[in-house]
């Protein structure tokens, strides 16, 4: 083997640079061993070894940033060092363009480069780059091949509704009783954990899926649901505080009703406990998507009928203190029309609508049930829309279908999956009057509800009309004009 020497009284300044692509264990063996190699190549030779850079679970051919390589070259381009040693050449790239960049660099500031395993490459022949070029090629051809099979495994796993690993999700993982060993990426210490069955569902964990499914259901809102968390002190499966994005991300997925997905598609049934129906998960996802919703994350209303009581002209109100007032009070954007005190406003019309409520023909407020919906017909009726779009993409894609025909195809069958979807979710979406026709008590049923609940069923029911109030005292001897205030009410 041809090595790189220097004249009596001079010692060949190198370094080394060590990486693994993966460290399962997060010790850093790997590392570790090619370090070891590497420095008893160097102690053969006769260099000094200036520096050790090390990359440790970073791979080379996905792309992402190696900071010590980076620093490597940044130290050479500076002189510190004339040979670079690695244990193969695949440690240093997999990817062509670094190779070239690895390549001018060596050849302006004469920089070698010895491998334990692959020998000296002189990199300032063409010889040299020609083996250097072929190596990297083998190489990258090795980590597609790899991530091939990696994927195809992957793919097969979830067609079959297997579990294809990653982080536990909300609501399954059931110990099995036996242990395994998992080191930990902290402190590289190696512990045991308890084996989990992904199959089993966890019962408080499903319980509070399907809890948090009905609610949006009945009108409730992301927004409670997290605050209900917080209280609860329920969390992710990985111990974190549950946020808005979680709650939703956990909602749409289509594992509670046990449907299996492949990169963002669903492929057919999963091998694990389903634990909220299909249809309500439909609907769920109807609810939470329509263009039409609103995902204001802002500050959380205070009060009934901020941005939904109307002024005169339709616009809608919000609570202001603004102006000197002692009493927060509703008013228009626009300014017309005066304010009208807020606590005095939200008391009558949830007195107006308990009322209502109360009345014997309460009963007819309630929107026909779901019986006319033929649930099963709709659910294939969607799975043929999304095959025909399946169908329509892939003929696109082969060149056998011009882009207007694809193009007018497509909308087509958006538009009537959306029809479709939108009467799944008409056959799971609880009236949000169930829970206040026919109690023995409405009021206390009111009182019992939350603030997002309230404000649906306002919505749902009737529209209400801030008018301006006449001025002065009312003939009941008070100041409040209740005939300013109108109900038009929906059902």
């Amino acid at each position: 083997m041809e090595t790189t020497r220097t004249p009596a009284g001079h010692r060949t300044r190198a370094v080394i640079y060590v990486r693994i692509s993966q460290d399962r264990t997060g010790a850093g063996l790997g590392v570790e061993r090619q370090r070891e190699d590497c420095e008893a190549l160097a102690e053969r030779n006769g260099w000094d070894v200036v520096d050790v850079y090390v990359d440790n679970d970073v791979s080379a051919f996905s792309g992402k940033p190696r900071k010590d390589y980076r620093r490597m070259l940044g130290d050479l381009e500076d002189g510190k060092a004339t040979v670079v040693i690695a244990w193969h050449t695949d440690r240093l790239h997999r990817n062509p363009t670094e190779l070239e960049e690895y390549i001018n660099l060596c050849e302006r500031r004469g920089v070698t480069t010895q491998t334990v395993q692959a020998g000296s490459l002189d990199l300032a022949t063409s010889g040299g780059r020609l083996v250097a070029r072929m190596l990297g090629n083998v190489a990258r051809h090795e980590s597609e091949h790899k991530g091939e099979r990696v994927a195809r495994a992957r793919q097969q796993k979830a067609l079959k509704g297997e579990w294809t690993g990653g982080i536990r999700p909300f609501g399954w993982g059931v110990p099995t009783g036996e242990m395994k060993k998992k080191t930990d990426r902290k402190t590289g210490e190696e512990v045991e954990v308890p084996e989990l069955d992904m199959s089993k569902a966890v019962p408080e964990e499903a319980e509070a899926l399907r809890y948090w499914t009905d609610e949006i259901l009945s009108g409730g809102s992301i927004r409670s649901l997290v605050k209900w968390c917080a209280d609860k002190d329920v969390r992710t499966a990985r111990g974190n505080t549950i946020t808005h994005t979680d709650m939703r991300a956990m909602l749409l997925r289509p594992r509670n009703a046990g449907i299996a997905v492949y990169k963002g598609k669903e492929v057919g049934r999963g091998q694990w406990e389903p634990v909220v129906d299909e249809t309500k998960f439909r609907a769920v996802a109807a609810i939470l998507t329509a263009p039409d919703r609103t995902t204001n994350r802002g500050a959380q209303p205070k009060w009934v009928g901020s941005l939904i009581y109307q002024c005169s002209r339709g616009h809608g109100v919000t609570v202001t203190q603004s102006g000197g007032r002692a009493y927060p009070s509703y008013k228009c954007p626009t300014g017309h029309g005066g304010g009208r005190r807020a606590e005095l406003v939200d008391r009558y019309v949830e007195d107006t609508i308990v009322d209502r409520l109360s009345r014997p023909d309460a009963h007819e407020l309630l929107l026909p049930g779901p019986d006319d919906v033929d649930v099963a017909g709709l659910q294939a009726e969607a799975e043929q829309i999304r095959q025909r779009m399946t169908d329509l993409a892939g003929l696109f894609g082969a060149g056998q279908l011009e882009l207007a025909p694809f193009t007018e195809g497509m909308e087509t069958a958006r538009g009537q999956l959306d029809g479709v979807t939108q009467q799944l979710a008409r056959a799971a979406t609880r009236d949000p009057l169930v829970d206040l026709v026919g109690v023995p008590d409405v009021r206390k049923a009111w009182r019992a509800l939350d603030l997002d609940r309230k404000r649906n069923v306002l919505r749902t029911l009737v529209t209400v009309t801030l008018k301006t109030p006449r001025p002065g005292r009312m003939p009941d001897g008070g100041y409040f004009d209740y005939d300013a205030v109108t109900f038009d009410w929906k059902r």
